[in-house]
């Protein structure tokens, strides 16, 4: 396992809870790492593996950035491989992902490719599975929304509601389908939901409902796929600094993201990461399934 990382007086800052404040900023979708102010803390010089996960293979959807970066970083040092899925257009983000896998000691495959499109959903897993020569953990993760200025149903266009529902449903239901052919016992799915399923925000009518959906979804698989040794869970983050937020949101809201929590701000992926962990990691939620981790700030869930 590698050492344990120096912190730096950077990292210290972003983890810093009063640093959470954030300046109007705003991207054109998917958004980028590089361009976020300030920088998403990863854990890249603070999380500390402990062989959790030794000898296992994951596949990240939306691995590239966020809250994916973060738990390829985490899996990897916890002694994972991982092959991570990402959109063309964040190859910077999944190249800087892969770099810190590698750093860990572990492979990193680069599975670029729109999950919206079934053919491609299905390939990332064969591909996964051919490059890494097993799949233990599956971590369905990609996601995209699209915040409107005006509020309600009316405002909800048919085809955006149709790019949400097929990254957000369809491709889970697609890449769970096609990793089944590769998971066995003692395996591991984990489905990233949200706090939008619990408080849906009329300005995310659409992506609340996805995330409602895959909390059904989540405790189906745990009830289907029990039998099987296989473990299916969700974890619900809150507001988390993440480049979907600029990407998809106005950029006046940014000053105020994650203010309506209890504990005041915005979470970083890397306080993300370790629920992740511990829902693959057998020695830790081997008698874990159907149940959902809520990393909200302190807003409630279930």
């Amino acid at each position: 396992m590698p050492n344990e990382p120096e912190v730096s007086e950077n990292a210290r800052q972003r983890l810093d809870p009063a640093s959470g404040a954030f300046e109007a900023q705003e991207q054109e979708p998917p958004g980028l790492t590089t361009a976020m102010t300030p920088m998403p803390d990863h854990g890249e010089e603070t999380y500390v593996g402990h062989g959790k996960l030794d000898g296992q293979a994951a596949l990240i959807t939306g691995g590239g950035s966020g809250i994916g970066r973060a738990v390829a970083i985490a899996y990897a040092r916890e002694g994972a491989d991982v092959a991570i899925s990402y959109l063309p257009e964040e190859q910077s983000d999944a190249e800087e992902t892969a770099h810190w896998v590698e750093q860990a000691g572990r492979t990193a495959v680069l599975l670029p490719g729109d999950i919206g499109e079934e053919q491609t959903a299905r390939t990332i897993v064969r591909d996964a599975v051919a490059k890494l020569a097993r799949l233990d953990i599956l971590v369905n993760n990609a996601g995209v929304q699209r915040a409107r200025r005006e509020h309600g149903l009316a405002s909800v266009r048919t085809e955006e509601m149709d790019e949400t529902f097929k990254v957000n449903l369809y491709a889970m239901f697609w890449i769970t389908q096609e990793s089944l052919h590769h998971l066995g016992e003692g395996a591991s799915i984990i489905n990233t939901t949200s706090i939008q399923a619990y408080e849906p925000s009329e300005s995310l009518v659409d992506y609340a409902a996805t995330k409602a959906a895959i909390l059904n979804f989540t405790i189906n698989m745990a009830e289907q796929l029990g039998p099987q040794g296989i473990r299916v869970n969700a974890v619900a983050p809150g507001p988390i600094w993440t480049p979907l937020q600029p990407a998809t949101k106005p950029a006046e809201s940014m000053t105020r993201f994650g203010k309506n929590t209890p504990l005041g701000r915005a979470g970083q992926p890397a306080e993300v990461a370790p629920a992740f962990v511990f829902l693959a990691s057998p020695a830790d939620a081997s008698y874990v399934s159907g149940t959902v981790l809520g990393v909200t700030g302190g807003r409630a869930v279930g």
